[in-house]
């Protein structure tokens, strides 16, 4: 299956660097699984609240201003495998199956 790239810079002031952690703000794994299932919307027309998690790794912090790239790729099951990486640096990767409403 073809892998489809999308990119997303960082907001320096995204709400999550509030508490998130204070001195060294670090971007929340939820708010990249959050953006990865908003890409995996914009692929397949599916709503994002019909995706769930099936597993996630977070391999490598992110901060404010870092531009991420997300590759999914879409499974013959409809699944999708998707990675993200700052530069060369491997910052998560997982899957996300459809789920019915």
């Amino acid at each position: 299956m073809a892998v489809t790239e999308f990119v997303w810079t960082v907001p320096a002031d995204h709400p999550a660097f509030a508490g998130h952690f204070p001195g060294r703000p670090i971007v929340p794994g939820v708010v990249i699984l959050d953006r990865a299932q908003l890409f995996a919307q914009t692929l397949t027309a599916v709503p994002i609240h019909h995706w769930q998690v099936g597993n996630a790794k977070f391999l490598s912090p992110v901060g404010p201003g870092e531009t991420l790239v997300f590759a999914l790729e879409t499974k013959a099951s409809g699944a999708i495998a998707f990675s993200v990486r700052a530069s060369e640096r491997s910052v998560a990767s997982g899957s996300l199956t459809p789920v019915s409403a």
